[in-house]
């Protein structure tokens, strides 16, 4: 239904029925689908139109554990010519970090981690058992938070195979699903919400009666107030709540993709230690870090905003250092959250570039290896460009010379295998430049 659905907007907008925005110099590389949970409900094919008919030069998608959406939306990105990459998200325990929170806030240890530049959907036999793990761990913990949750909103109680799987397509459910599971659960069992709402989240009537107008924020007050650290659903995490580093890096790499640090805002114990963290990370495999800049200068405090501004700058300068291309993203998995970044904004200024460059990067790899099995982490890659700095320039230039689109996906399958980067560039520059 999804692709016949693209199919048809693709036809209009070849036919010039539909306006369509010029592309220009803004990516949003880090956009989760509702294979996880998708603020505005976009699945991956949608995703990949909103930055074609918005002119977005690359889009990426990133779901929480699972790679369901990534056969879709690269070829949706295919048919309509738009540069995509895909990836996952997870939540990994750095035992040499156990003490320090680092981009979990109130979990020590507990670290955001991603892999990007996925080409299939697919999951190699050899790390089929890492997957299932991702999923069986997160369904453990979604258990256990409505089991306390229940305890206290009922009579407005979810089951959580009857109520929460069925809001997501590939029954991959998160805790915001669970809290429209609740809220919906609500409007069902009891008479008067704002009553109910008011005394379980122990605000004043006036306040829930305002929220019940703006489900987004009430969404999100739920989701502190119950699941989140303090609230009586909060899990926290131990040593084995979530896979180490090197198992997640593992499961990656075996696809074929790139391990992705992440980085919040630089104020943590942990982030403040972020050389030696990011050290940690490519000692165990990180080819690239993950930034969301809006939260780091869209702040309304002018001197809250300098300092996080100032902590954006300096780790932008610590990963071109240490050889780490930037994925960049908004997110879109809580409303309020932007389509894409204001890349016309001063403080994204001396950062524009760089995050322009990391969107062709992993475009670039993933052009590679989806038409070639020649991406980053191929053998053909690690003989012919041994230096993480060679192997970023190569798939950098791939990326910024390859256009979207199926006639160039055919185009460069024609590539001998057996070339040298720089005799493939030389190929690439002739066809396209």
């Amino acid at each position: 239904m999804r692709a016949a659905a693209l199919e048809e907007l693709a036809v209009l907008a070849e036919q010039g029925a539909l306006q369509m925005d010029p592309e220009k110099d803004v990516v949003n590389m880090h956009c989760h689908t509702f294979f996880s949970f998708n603020a505005y409900g976009h699945s991956p094919s949608s995703l990949a139109w909103l930055a074609k008919r918005q002119g977005f030069r690359a889009v990426g998608i990133v779901d929480f554990d699972v790679v369901d959406g990534v056969d879709e939306f690269l070829s949706a990105c295919d048919r309509i010519g738009v540069r995509g990459s895909a990836g996952v998200e997870t939540r990994v325990f750095v035992p040499e970090f156990a003490s320090r929170e680092i981009s979990s806030p109130g979990e020590p240890g507990v670290a955001y981690q991603m892999g990007i530049g996925f080409v299939s959907s697919d999951v190699p036999d050899v790390v089929a058992d890492i997957q299932d793990d991702l999923k069986s761990r997160a369904a453990r913990r979604n258990q256990m938070i409505i089991e306390r949750v229940n305890a206290v909103l009922a009579p407005a109680v979810i089951d959580y195979e009857r109520d929460v799987l069925p809001l997501t397509p590939g029954g991959n459910a998160i805790e915001r699903h669970i809290v429209v599971a609740y809220i919906a659960a609500a409007k069902q069992a009891v008479q008067d919400e704002a009553g109910f709402w008011a005394d379980k989240l122990g605000t004043a009537r006036s306040q829930t009666e305002a929220l019940i107008n703006d489900p987004p924020k009430l969404q999100n007050v739920v989701r502190a107030k119950l699941m989140k650290q303090g609230g009586v659903g909060y899990v926290q995490p131990g040593p084995e709540t979530f896979p180490t580093v090197g198992t997640f890096h593992r499961f990656v790499q075996a696809c074929g993709a790139l391990p992705c640090a992440t980085w919040l805002d630089g104020t943590s114990a942990g982030e403040q230690a972020m050389e030696e963290l990011l050290e940690l990370m490519i000692a165990q495999g990180a080819v690239a870090l993950n930034i969301i800049p809006d939260r780091n200068w869209n702040i309304a405090d002018a001197e809250t905003r300098r300092t996080k501004v100032q902590h954006l700058y300096d780790v932008v300068e610590l990963a071109n250092r240490l050889d780490l291309p930037l994925n960049v993203g908004t997110e879109m998995n809580s409303f309020g959250q932007k389509l894409v970044d204001d890349f016309g904004v001063s403080e994204l200024a001396p950062v524009r570039q760089v995050f322009l460059d990391g969107a062709h990067f992993i475009y670039g790899h993933t052009r590679m290896q989806r038409a070639l099995g020649l991406g980053y982490q191929s053998e053909w890659a690690q003989a012919q460009l041994p230096s993480r700095r060679a192997r970023n320039a190569f798939y950098t230039e791939v990326g910024y010379t390859v256009p979207p689109g199926r006639a160039a996906s055919s185009r460069l399958a024609q590539i001998d295998r057996t070339m040298q980067p720089a005799a493939i560039l030389s190929q690439l520059r002739a066809w396209w430049s």
